[in-house]
């Protein structure tokens, strides 16, 4: 009797916490649709750029590695064009700190171009960001690669340390991988805005906060990109 008694008493909470806050059942359902695409954001940035690093001839230079401030990975960005072209794609950013890479904050990428170009593909993207200046741009509501903050297309491979003066002083270095091939691109004119919405939902902050470690501890659901960093 115990059992049925109990199970009826849960049964009347359910209905009364139901009754009393409607939108719950949907407010969870979102909350875990959010959930899953963080996961699937960070493990798909992750997956790239281990794959972009396991390239052993043909890689960013570790060293390049080791000075970023910060790191982007826009994985699958869409390019397409006809006449008119343009790009676009989610990611995730982690900032280097004393105490490790900081949980990711989600972006989005854009931009568009015009001239005699038909076509579409997909693209993964890598933004190192070498100095605050280009860190501090990140940290603003839109961010215009190109213009107050330097860019360059990064250097690749093992004689990559030979980089040229402007590579080395750029606030912002780029890569693009399609089709199997790997090198550095020029992203001038495109624009990285904050996914606050995505943000907002899985910590209850926007993405300068994230990038300034408010969060903490990294929720395990999207520790596979800060530890992939890590390794490099």
């Amino acid at each position: 009797m115990n059992y049925f008694f109990k199970n009826r008493v849960l049964a009347i909470l359910g209905l009364v916490l139901i009754l009393a806050f409607p939108g719950l059942p949907a407010f969870a359902q979102k909350t875990g649709k959010k959930a899953n695409e963080a996961t699937r954001r960070s493990n798909d940035a992750a997956t790239a750029f281990n794959e972009i690093m396991g390239a052993a001839d043909n890689a960013i230079p570790k060293e390049l590695v080791d000075k970023a401030q910060a790191i982007a990975v826009f994985p699958g960005v869409l390019k397409a064009a006809f006449i008119f072209g343009g790009r676009e794609g989610k990611g995730v950013i982690s900032r280097r700190t004393a105490q490790g890479w900081t949980t990711p904050a989600f972006f989005n990428l854009g931009g568009g171009s015009f001239g005699a170009q038909i076509g579409a593909d997909k693209t993964d993207y890598v933004l190192l960001i070498m100095n605050d200046k280009g860190l501090n741009g990140l940290l603003g509501d839109k961010f215009q690669i190109g213009g107050e903050v330097g860019v360059a297309a990064g250097p690749v491979g093992r004689e990559a340390s030979a980089a040229t003066d402007a590579q080395l002083k750029a606030e912002i270095l780029t890569y693009s991988r399609s089709k199997g091939l790997f090198a550095g691109v020029d992203l001038n004119g495109t624009a990285i805005t904050p996914d606050n919405d995505l943000n907002e939902a899985v910590y209850k902050m926007k993405a300068r906060d994230v990038l300034n470690g408010a969060v903490g501890r990294v929720p395990t659901f999207v520790s596979i990109y800060p530890e992939t960093l890590s390794r490099y």
